[in-house]
């Protein structure tokens, strides 16, 4: 078991499915990243808490051991100056400094692993943190890639949002708008041909009528000149 209450609640190995379900992975990676560095940094501080007791831990053992050695000598000198009350007092002595020395020991051990673990569970953290920041620049690249594509897509729909908007459209719309005028051109030359012609059709009846009414007064005229009917 973990010695570290860890504030994620997204590992590496969950990190992978929620992010092929996010919407935003970034925000997603941001939190994991987040959550990771407080982890680091409750780490890194648990970590030295437990190295300054080590350190104290091993100092009490050392204490103890070198007491131990110390009251042995006692009562060995105590008994060569024939003193065997004092060179028993210091063996007690000697036997409490050892179990104290023992329990030192034991604990120091236990505060050794505890460290080690977390030296491992550090480096761990550490390299999670950098892989998934290093993919946490990857998909900033790719929500880049996709914000850049969604706004060419944007910008195009709104250039070529119809097919009149398309080159071919557009052209296609003014041959259409180019023959109508030619059409509108050619009805209206016609009409005025065909007005022509009617006004030089009036024109050419008018003067044929006015021809035969001068033809008819100059044979009324030779009939007159000729003693022709005369009038009452």
């Amino acid at each position: 078991m973990s010695i570290m209450r860890r504030v994620r609640d997204i590992t590496v190995a969950t990190l992978n499915e929620r992010l092929e379900k996010a919407e935003d992975p970034v925000k997603l990676i941001d939190q994991f990243l987040w959550a990771t560095r407080e982890d680091i940094i409750q780490a890194e501080r648990l970590y030295q808490q437990y190295a300054a007791h080590s350190q104290h831990l091993k100092a009490q053992w050392l204490q103890a051991e070198q007491q131990k050695e110390k009251r042995e000598q006692q009562a060995i000198t105590a008994l060569k100056a024939g003193e065997e009350n004092l060179a028993r007092i210091a063996l007690y002595e000697k036997a409490a400094s050892e179990e104290r020395a023992a329990q030192y020991r034991e604990l120091y051990e236990q505060s050794r692993l505890n460290t080690s673990e977390l030296e491992e569970q550090l480096a761990k953290l550490r390299s999670e943190y950098q892989t998934v920041y290093d993919k946490r620049e990857y998909y900033v690249a790719r929500m880049e890639s996709l914000r850049l594509q969604r706004r060419m897509n944007e910008r195009f729909s709104a250039i070529y949002g119809s097919d009149l908007s398309k080159p071919e459209g557009m052209f296609r719309a003014l041959e259409d708008r180019i023959t109508d005028l030619e059409l509108e051109t050619q009805s209206l030359s016609e009409l005025r041909r065909i007005r022509g012609e009617t006004f030089t059709r009036t024109d050419a009846n008018r003067q044929s009528v006015v021809s035969a009414v001068e033809h008819e007064l100059e044979q009324l005229k030779r009939k007159l000149e000729k003693g022709g009917p005369s009038t009452s």
